[in-house]
């Protein structure tokens, strides 16, 4: 069986196909970011059009690389969501097409499941039951999982997710975007307690995160310190406020293994590259003695092999469901699959 996978939940156009043992033979991930970095941020029109433009050079591209022809295609996965619906219906609508003209199913999957799923594509043997972290430019979701394929969230976002935070800090001094790595490479030598920040809570206890008053907090700094881009107080003002990023989504991590028991944790999704995210996370694990999977960089980004691996799982254990072609699937932008459903 080969695996075709499309994703196009943001601005990265990927494909990629695996193997019928779930090799990655190809993966390829076309970013938008110059596109999009004199905005300072995601234009969703732009996006939405570059992938129209770009898709089908890219899926040739992955099969190209993986030697494979259209036809010896066994299955199609592609995001449905959540994420800008107008780049989702590009790869779902284009995956649609090649189901629909080669009689073959196509599953849907849901993007911030798939980013759990790029941990366990290079760590297979992670104990089950596992809590799993995803932290990316539109997302920071906690998720609980009894068994694989079982997503049970715990707690996500109510505003700014942490990537988000990172970009907004990072558009409002002019560093540049993306905001994390540029954050993250100014940050480093700098004094991670130099400006202190409070931890953000929840006043129902949930396991929610927030950070919109991490980010007002940040802007006041700025402003009473006359922090610039060129300050000498730049260093220590960004590794403290990279830091309370990271303890903030870490701490609801902690209280979640208060309350659930787990063999193992796993950190996915685009800030999951941040080296101070990924040093905080493997101390937790070590301190709780407890297994831990972290993907490399190149499957912390938007990538069709997350999407491609969980689309082969959820095919193996639901395929006799699947019609062929599955032309019935919608792209959601928010919520998630089993709401759409």
């Amino acid at each position: 069986m080969r695996v075709l996978g499309i994703e196009t939940s943001c601005d990265e156009t990927s494909a990629a196909v695996l193997g019928d043992e779930g090799q990655v033979l190809s993966n390829v991930i076309l970013s938008q970011d110059a596109l999009h970095a004199p905005f300072g941020g995601v234009v969703p029109e732009l996006a939405s059009r570059r992938h129209i433009e770009t898709i089908s050079a890219v899926v040739r591209e992955a099969l190209d690389r993986a030697k494979t022809e259209l036809d010896q295609v066994d299955l199609l996965a592609a995001t449905q969501g959540p994420g800008l619906i107008g780049s989702l219906l590009v790869g779902l609508s284009f995956a649609k097409g090649l189901a629909f003209y080669h009689k073959k199913p196509l599953i849907g999957v849901d993007h911030v499941e798939a980013h759990i799923e790029g941990a366990l594509i290079e760590n297979p043997g992670v104990p089950f039951p596992a809590m799993a972290l995803v932290v990316s430019g539109g997302h920071t979701s906690l998720y609980f999982l009894e068994k694989p394929l079982s997503f049970e969230l715990l707690g996500r976002t109510r505003d700014d997710a942490a990537g988000e935070a990172l970009d907004k800090i990072a558009k409002f001094l002019g560093l540049g975007y993306p905001g994390g790595p540029v954050i993250e490479r100014k940050a480093s030598g700098g004094k991670a307690k130099a400006f202190p920040f409070s931890m953000p809570r929840m006043s129902d206890r949930s396991l929610d995160f927030s950070f919109s008053g991490l980010k007002t907090a940040a802007l006041k700094i700025i402003r009473d310190n006359k922090i610039a881009k060129g300050s000498r107080k730049l260093a220590d003002f960004l590794a403290s406020f990279e830091q309370a990023v990271v303890s903030a989504t870490l701490e609801n991590l902690g209280r979640a293994l208060a309350e659930r028991q787990a063999r193992s944790i796993i950190l996915s999704g685009g800030v999951a590259r941040n080296k101070r995210l990924r040093a905080e996370f493997e101390k937790l694990a070590l301190a709780e003695k407890l297994a831990f999977a972290v993907p490399s960089p190149k499957l912390c980004t938007d990538n069709a092999a997350m999407v491609a691996s969980l689309g082969l799982k959820k095919f193996r254990a639901f395929g006799p469901n699947v019609p062929a072609p599955n032309l019935g699937l919608n792209a959601y932008p928010r919520v998630s699959a089993a709401a759409a459903e």
